[in-house]
């Protein structure tokens, strides 16, 4: 998959150890999609704070070194509230929103439910348009 001038599409991907198992599906899936991951941690499901990989997820996004940001905890919620503190539904995400990052939850999303949001968001383009403005203004907030 090609993106940006010919280079493969670089995705970050981080969770808790409520969304390690999830998360660790989903890179398998994004690297058998020729994909490039960054695979932020955390590593097994020892306890650890939402927290520190959302936060480490989104600044590589908001920093460019990586394209894309997938995140997941036990719920998805926690994790994507820490992301949102770094400037910053599957299809109308991309779609109206133009989001670079999405969070699942690895208790409460069907691992083949899980796969099939990834590839809706990967695959929808952002319509622009009369959607822009309300992400311009999602960007001053």
């Amino acid at each position: 998959v090609s993106y940006q001038g010919g280079s493969v599409m670089k995705i970050a991907v981080a969770s808790d150890h409520g969304g390690f198992a999830l998360k660790e599906m989903v890179k398998k899936h994004l690297e058998q999609r020729n994909l490039e991951v960054l695979d932020l941690g955390t590593h097994s499901e020892e306890s650890v704070d939402y927290p520190v990989y959302g936060r480490r997820c989104a600044e590589a996004v908001a920093s460019g070194e990586a394209d894309l940001g997938i995140v997941c905890c036990g719920t998805g919620i926690g994790i994507s509230i820490a992301a949102n503190k770094v400037k910053e539904m599957a299809h109308l995400t991309k779609q109206h929103n133009n989001a670079n990052m999405i969070a699942l939850g690895g208790r409460t999303t069907a691992p083949e439910l899980a796969l099939a949001i990834v590839d809706e968001w990967l695959d929808t383009d952002f319509e622009g348009g009369r959607h822009q403005r309300r992400v311009d203004m999602l960007d001053e907030m």
